[in-house]
């Protein structure tokens, strides 16, 4: 029996591309068989369907129909993002270069935990997240130096230009801010609003940091007086601690008020970390922008560009305004970043993670930059923006339903007028399993409210008046 061919290696495209296009058509027979945003029948039907096509796991010999078999699958039990009915949650849908940019990264498989394993890819992502870096820490008019305000404590000694490092998404990225905090000032207490991600308060526990302080956000975004209340009291008892502001929450995609939250963290000595892992794709935008303003005071920032950025999932970064503070990743094993090695100019990678096996996802990031450039990916920003306005105008002048409120972002709350919570999930729920919708849910005011996360740019103005018709006719009476 012969070996399987490689990827990589002087045969590696011949032997791809016969599998490609195997793998090309079960996608697209896949998304026959589908016919819609996701497949009918609900969890059983298609965990029946997977366990009786895939059969036997590993069988004594193989088949060669398996790559045909599981992608066709796989496709055909997908909810699939590019699908204008696929809009429950930040889940995008990756654009065609960032995935074929994918496949490359996946048959040359360079690790990015030392320079003999990866140089090229190396040097690209020093690149890339310097380049990043600077776009987030790019002075805005509402910096002090613009207004003419003093310094906040620590500015004037950390660069603006910043770094980055590449991570997995938003969970790992405010984790490692956070350990980044701790380190740097020997412990700290994380505050944070009612409305931040779920992953902040978990990496203060994985941390064994004391329970977060949680800041009131009566309309979804944190109170500025409440937090001036909090720090104030914790200033002397509970010694150094984190701010964590959010630009783009999950339910409603709302922005802090990060520049009045940037003057609190200064006046009362405190670190700030904005988790911007939806929001931060603004900076993109020239006309979004400025929503932005106050996020380059931010000690850490959160970035996903596999949301409004159009990657393939991970593709995460986070940026620090003060490289020093990543030193503190720094760890030395002789086979990976010997002190030899270092010294005669082999770069240590280690100290780019706290992963050490870690694939090249600043591929696909580096192309798509440098394919659309910043007006193509602002186009694509702007785009599902004013596609969420679209839809909340339509939701307005429906009389059967409510809006929650005009979107900041790209994510639309609404409900069936008078429908009951219990309703409004039910019906969640029947266009879920009948494979007609995927919407999202959340309760930001108490009650439960549908979800539409916009981030597919092909989507037409038909596209969203038939979502709404489909939920009408859905809505029980």
């Amino acid at each position: 029996m012969s070996s399987p061919p490689l990827a990589s290696g002087p045969g590696g495209p011949a032997a791809l591309r016969p599998l490609l296009d195997t793998v090309l058509d079960a996608l697209r027979d896949g998304a026959e068989t589908r016919g819609g945003p996701l497949p009918a029948g609900g969890p059983q039907a298609v965990a029946r369907h997977v366990r009786d096509t895939v059969g036997e796991v590993l069988p004594r010999e193989g088949s060669d129909d398996a790559l045909r078999l599981l992608v066709h699958t796989l496709a055909a039990g997908a909810a699939d993002p590019a699908d204008p009915l696929c809009a429950a949650h930040l889940h995008c849908p990756p654009l065609a270069v960032a995935t074929a940019a994918d496949l490359a990264a996946s048959a040359l498989n360079p690790s990015l935990d030392s320079w003999d394993q990866a140089p090229a890819a190396s040097a690209l992502e020093a690149l890339v997240t310097d380049a990043l870096a600077a776009e987030i820490y790019a002075p805005t008019p509402t910096d002090p130096e613009h207004r003419g305000d003093a310094d906040p404590p620590e500015a004037n000694t950390q660069p603006k230009k910043g770094a980055a490092v590449v991570t997995t998404g938003g969970t790992e990225s405010n984790q490692l801010a956070l350990l980044l905090a701790r380190e740097a000032h020997h412990g700290t207490t994380l505050v944070c609003g009612a409305n931040a991600h779920h992953s902040l308060r978990r990496a203060a526990w994985l941390l064994g940091l004391p329970d977060p302080v949680v800041v009131p956000a009566p309309a979804g975004t944190m109170d500025p007086a409440a937090l001036d209340d909090a720090l104030t009291e914790l200033r002397r008892p509970r010694g150094s601690f984190t701010v964590a502001a959010t630009a783009g929450t999950t339910d409603a995609g709302l922005i802090d008020p990060l520049t009045d939250i940037a003057d609190l963290c200064a006046a009362h000595g405190a670190r700030l970390h904005v988790d911007a892992a939806y929001g931060g794709g603004l900076l993109l935008s020239d006309r979004h922008r400025s929503r932005l303003d106050g996020l380059a005071r931010a000690h850490t920032v959160t970035l996903d560009l596999h949301k409004l950025g159009w990657q393939p999932v991970a593709a995460g970064l986070l940026a620090v305004q003060n490289p020093h503070d990543l030193h503190v990743l720094n760890h030395p094993t002789d086979y990976l970043n010997a002190d030899d090695d270092t010294r005669a100019g082999l770069p240590d990678l280690l100290g780019r993670s706290l992963r050490t096996s870690r694939r090249p996802d600043i591929l696909k990031i580096a192309i798509t930059l440098k394919t659309l450039g910043r007006q193509g990916l602002g186009a694509l920003v702007d785009r599902v923006c004013a596609l969420a306005q679209e839809l909340a105008t339509l939701v307005e002048a429906h009389p059967a339903f409510d809006l929650y409120d005009r979107p900041t972002l790209s994510t639309v709350l609404f409900r069936p007028a008078h429908a009951t919570d219990d309703t409004v999930a039910a019906l969640r729920r029947t266009l879920l399993t009948e494979g007609h919708a995927v919407l999202g849910r959340a309760a930001p005011d108490g009650r439960l409210w549908l979800k539409a996360t916009l981030l597919n740019p092909h989507t037409r103005p038909d596209d969203l008046a038939a979502l709404l018709k489909l939920v009408e006719g859905h809505t029980a009476r």
